[in-house]
């Protein structure tokens, strides 16, 4: 994560829907019993992607000014193709809109063939110690003009289901 930041700390700015890139490499460390890249370590791997882009979109600065934090509070994702150990691959990483309490990240990842390994969509949500801070304060702290496009409706479905799915779960 610091070799992450320490390379984008000076990376030109990205509009909150600009794709930020970045390389990467299976290690040992990431990899599972099938000797492939492990499925929750590739959730891990994803804030390799979210933290440098919030760190070029302005978010950064905004969170350390205003004692902010950040969540996670939902992801799908989509696992189609195996990573090997030292299999390099690129993750794309862009910001696909907003609502009134959490921000919507697409990320994939690519393998050097041409082939997407795996795409996911976080929910995240700037924190404070109240909860959350509403998107719309959190576009004026970073001093944005970003456009809120409306979500993809395959997002929109998604985020439907979710809000049928019963919390909390059934023991």
């Amino acid at each position: 994560m610091m070799k992450e930041i320490i390379k984008n700390r000076k990376a030109p700015p990205l509009a909150f829907d600009e794709v930020h890139v970045s390389h990467h490499r299976v290690w040992l460390s990431d990899i599972d019993q099938f000797i492939e890249l492990n499925n929750g370590r590739t959730l891990m791997l994803y804030d390799l992607g979210r933290v440098p882009m919030g760190l070029r979109v302005g978010l950064s600065g905004a969170m350390r000014a205003n004692c902010w934090g950040m969540a996670v509070a939902g992801a799908c994702v989509r696992y189609r193709r195996r990573l090997r150990p030292f299999e390099k691959f690129e993750m794309r990483t862009r910001g696909l809109g907003w609502d009134e309490r959490f921000f919507y990240i697409d990320q994939q990842i690519w393998k050097q063939d041409g082939e997407c390994a795996n795409h996911a969509v976080f929910r995240t949500a700037v924190t404070d110690r109240n909860g959350i801070v509403p998107t719309a304060k959190v576009i004026a702290a970073i001093d944005s003009n970003a456009e809120n496009k409306p979500l993809p409706d395959w997002v929109q479905d998604w985020l439907e289901a979710e809000d049928n799915r019963p919390w909390p779960p059934q023991r």
